[in-house]
């Protein structure tokens, strides 16, 4: 009889110990630790997806073909993935619930029917996933449906089957009998997803993982995980507005620094190829507290529009509330607004918003934070045809942003008349080329003679 031994594992890093630990001394999280029990097997009890024997090779040896790419025909998914899908790689999609992993995993699936997609739920029926597919897609696309969580049954129908692309739904419900615990565990992912990644690289087959994600917003099960998939994508965005976004944190065959987005409808996930046009609400008036930045996110430019509103404290402690922005630089913008610009907001409310649900980490929206609270706090509206992109020191100075030529082709292709930069980038830039104008600051005291031309009164 094998010998069975048992180990304790955190469930947050996947470390093992002969005992019970209180504390992981890995990632330092308190009571992660259960008990499993696994069953050493001989090599040749393991299934294997198609027995290849490897051999060593010269580098010059190895031919340098580029690989073609499977088209996804997904435009925001293709730039995302770097130009499409490599055979064999493995994709790893996170997000919180009901944001939409599924959704755009079964739309992927369909729109690639002569690549015989296998779909493989271990959350969800048969019948759900149909009536998913009919809302999503009215034309017929027949995709091969399967429903099943054991990863020995699973690979029987893909060497039965073979399909050119496979999607698992989701990672954390698949279970292997090599190991003797539950599905979900740090044992389990690790073993399944390592299968799957050998079945994937022997076979040349895509294969997608949805996975599920912590409290915390970091994707579920052990770190281990992230270093075995060649892409790992994730989505982001508030289930109360239509916005999603896909970040690329890692991705073997292309750029982390691109990113997706796209609109919930009934129909599933739109792709929003201009989000600028999007993110812009085009008000038939003007009102106070709003303008509008300049962004990047990775290499992409687009303009977000910022609203302030600020009021006087009903209570003696001000209020300080913002909504996909840091606070904490909120707070330091305010500070810099009170002491260099004398704008006296001790005793005011400040509550900001970034238009569409989307959070910035861009610090170029300094530049139009501040100029949506100046508006908000004199009830001058700026107008809609300027926009800001400038990041704002301690000492008040505006200070230059990298890509500004991108964003300033993004203000004239949108049909902006004006920009506000850091004057940091006038040696630097060709004022000549661009229709838009072009406006220098140096401090944010300029700011406000620019926004303002004499209307602006201290209160």
């Amino acid at each position: 009889m094998a010998k069975i031994k048992t180990v304790y594992v955190c469930q947050n890093c996947g470390a093992e110990a002969a005992k019970w630990i209180g504390r992981c001394p890995s990632c330092g999280e308190w009571n992660t630790y259960v008990e499993e029990i696994s069953e050493k097997l001989s090599n040749s009890a393991k299934p294997s997806a198609r027995s290849t024997e490897a051999k060593p090779h010269l580098l010059s040896e190895i031919k340098g073909e580029t690989e073609k790419r499977i088209d996804t025909l997904n435009n925001e998914l293709n730039r995302i993935l770097g130009g499409g899908l490599v055979p064999g790689t493995v994709v790893l999609l996170g997000g919180e619930p009901g944001i939409g992993k599924s959704t755009l995993a079964l739309q992927i699936a369909m729109k690639l029917p002569n690549l015989k997609p296998l779909y493989i739920s271990g959350e969800e029926s048969m019948l759900q996933i149909k009536l998913r597919a009919e809302r999503i897609s009215k034309s017929k696309s027949d995709i091969h449906i399967l429903c099943e969580t054991s990863y020995e049954k699973i690979l029987h129908y893909l060497r039965e089957l073979e399909p050119g692309i496979v999607i698992i739904d989701s990672i954390q419900t698949l279970f292997t009998d090599l190991i003797e615990s539950s599905p979900g565990s740090v044992s389990q992912v690790r073993e399944c997803a390592a299968g799957l990644l050998k079945f994937a690289k022997e076979t040349a087959t895509p294969v997608f993982l949805i996975g599920h994600i912590t409290k915390e917003g970091s994707l579920a099960g052990p770190k281990v995980l992230e270093h075995i998939v060649d892409t790992v994508l994730q989505f982001e965005g508030d289930q109360n507005h239509v916005y999603r976004i896909l970040r690329a944190s890692k991705n073997r065959f292309g750029a982390t620094s691109e990113l997706g987005i796209f609109e919930m409808q009934n129909s599933g996930l739109r792709e929003v190829l201009n989000p600028s046009e999007i993110l812009i609400n085009h008000h038939e008036e003007d009102f106070s507290g709003i303008a509008i930045a300049a962004t990047i996110d990775g290499i992409r430019p687009f303009l977000i529009e910022t609203q302030a509103l600020v009021s006087t404290a009903a209570y003696g402690t001000p209020q300080r509330s913002s909504t996909g922005f840091d606070t904490r630089r909120l707070n330091m913008l305010l500070a810099v607004l009170e002491k260099r610009a004398g704008f006296r907001l001790a005793v005011k409310d400040v509550f900001l918003n970034i238009a569409g649900g989307i959070k910035v980490t861009d610090p170029a929206i300094d530049l139009a934070v501040v100029a949506a609270i100046l508006s908000s706090g004199t009830d001058i509206p700026l107008g809609s045809e300027i926009c800001f992109s400038g990041e704002i020191g301690l000492s008040g100075e505006v200070r230059p942003v990298n890509r500004i030529e991108q964003r300033i082709s993004e203000a004239e292709k949108l049909g902006f008349k004006k920009i506000v930069i850091s004057s940091a980038h006038k040696k630097s830039i060709n004022e000549s080329k661009y229709k838009i104008e072009i406006l220098f600051t140096a401090k944010i005291e300029a700011l406000v003679k620019i926004l303002f031309k004499g209307n602006y009164r201290s209160n």
